[in-house]
């Protein structure tokens, strides 16, 4: 009897540590580089992202490859000569978060803390405004900012300088179900 109740205790308190984790495998991440000569979109909805409430931390990682271009010409050109993706296949994200997050319903706004990892080069992303948003069962993460590429040994051609922005906006978009 006693063996019973301790492994009707232990799933217990198991279950609710549980369901503080959230995470998807289908991850928006989009970015826009805009200047006056053109406008570069891509988008990649293939990011693995994994939110974990109860120790404050996140982690996003994707492959490179699977960011989608308008022009095919451009999606080549992102693949073999900017971000290498043959040589440097992911880009990822590891870090924390600070603010009160319940795991219940509501719009919750974090600050980020972490290492952004693009190219084979990690740079420290400080104070970075994001949301986390509970409803139904779910969870849906969002945030907005901007990287410059030569941060990231990223090297951009003199001929085509102009057509690229010095400063790329990032967008992020997970909608992340509980960690089974």
């Amino acid at each position: 009897m006693k063996t019973i109740c301790f492994i009707v205790l232990a799933c217990l308190l198991y279950l609710p540590m549980k369901a503080q984790t959230y995470m998807t495998r289908n991850g928006n991440v989009s970015f826009y580089s805009k200047t006056p000569l053109e406008d570069i979109k891509a988008q990649n909805n293939q990011a693995f992202a994994a939110v974990d409430l109860t120790k404050k931390s996140l982690a996003f990682t994707l492959l490179q490859r699977n960011f989608l271009f308008a022009k095919e010409l451009m999606q080549e050109h992102y693949n073999e000569n900017y971000v290498e993706s043959e040589k440097f296949p992911k880009a990822q994200f590891t870090g924390t978060f600070s603010g009160d997050v319940a795991n219940k319903p509501g719009t919750y706004k974090v600050q980020v803390n972490g290492q952004l990892t693009i190219h084979g080069v990690t740079q420290q992303v400080q104070n970075l405004p994001a949301e986390l948003q509970i409803e139904e069962g779910k969870m849906t993460a969002k945030a907005a900012f901007a990287v410059k590429p030569s941060d990231y040994n990223i090297k951009i051609p003199s001929l085509v300088k102009d057509k690229i922005a010095s400063q790329i906006n990032i967008q992020i978009v997970a909608v992340c179900q509980p960690a089974k």
